[in-house]
């Protein structure tokens, strides 16, 4: 019986999709992105770890283990036990990661059972994946979250490790399906917040079929997760990068909503 990997669960999720939800982060994601909050998440294997822990004036380290095997099975288990928060308010399960698609038979095989046990799929995916992968789970998900980071090759290359060509087509082949889809728009300050690619991206969006894009959601960039860089020993490449404020994140919901696209501030 096939395995995945998963670095976290998460229950009572209300960002990840309609309602409440569990929201499951599997482990390994082909990008390194320069802000990305969840570090742990990135490589594809259980890693054993030291983790630098602070206490007052004192610093320690203790190992730790990121990273576990779940069968299907042990996912609908949780599952079950949240069907009332469920059908109450309209939730359900997210494959969050990480990047999800890194592990693709195992997500077909969980989308496929939670959608026996009549729960609502959502894939947050950054969309680098071969395409048959991707049109593998169409039967089985619900709603895609999918995450568009920069339109340039090149910046988007520079700033997540990896080219975008094959992410923007599986966006386009993606709307045509006709699967609804939101949309995330991570709003990295110095990175990919100039007007010249605002513009762009608004064409981009209006232009592509919006009829199934039900959502923008505006991901202002956020510290949260710098202290995993330290915990984790690695390099934190966004010290010096302060959030966006309220009054940018207003201005770009009222941008975006030109598009005629519902725009929300968050997940």
């Amino acid at each position: 019986m096939k395995k995945g990997l998963i670095f976290s669960i998460k229950r009572y999720s209300v960002h990840d999709g309609p309602g409440i939800r569990v929201t499951v982060f599997m482990k390994g994601c082909p990008l390194s992105c320069w802000w990305c909050h969840n570090p742990e998440g990135i490589a594809p294997g259980v890693e054993s770890l030291l983790e630098t822990r602070k206490v007052g004036d004192l610093e320690f380290s203790e190992p730790a283990v990121v990273g576990k095997y779940y069968s299907v099975g042990e996912i609908l288990e949780i599952l079950k036990k949240e069907l009332v928060f469920f059908r109450q308010s309209g939730g359900g399960v997210t494959f969050s990661g990480g990047e999800p698609l890194l592990q693709p038979e195992f997500l077909k095989d969980a989308l496929m059972a939670c959608k026996d046990l009549g729960v609502h799929t959502a894939v947050d995916t950054s969309g680098f994946c071969p395409w048959p992968d991707l049109e593998k789970i169409l039967p089985y998900t619900d709603l895609f979250l999918f995450d568009i980071k920069h339109l340039s090759d090149t910046r988007h290359l520079e700033h997540t490790g990896v080219g975008n060509g094959s992410i923007l087509q599986n966006f386009r082949m993606l709307i045509q399906s006709g699967k609804e889809t939101m949309v995330r728009f991570p709003v990295i300050p110095g990175i990919n917040d100039d007007q010249d690619h605002l513009m762009r991206l608004r064409e981009f969006l209006a232009g592509t079929g919006k009829g199934n894009i039900t959502r923008i959601s505006l991901l202002p960039f956020h510290k949260t997760g710098s202290s995993k860089y330290r915990k984790m020993g690695l390099p934190y490449r966004m010290e010096d990068t302060e959030p966006p404020s309220a009054e940018k994140m207003k201005e770009l919901k009222a941008f975006f909503s030109e598009t005629g696209i519902k725009v929300k501030i968050g997940g």
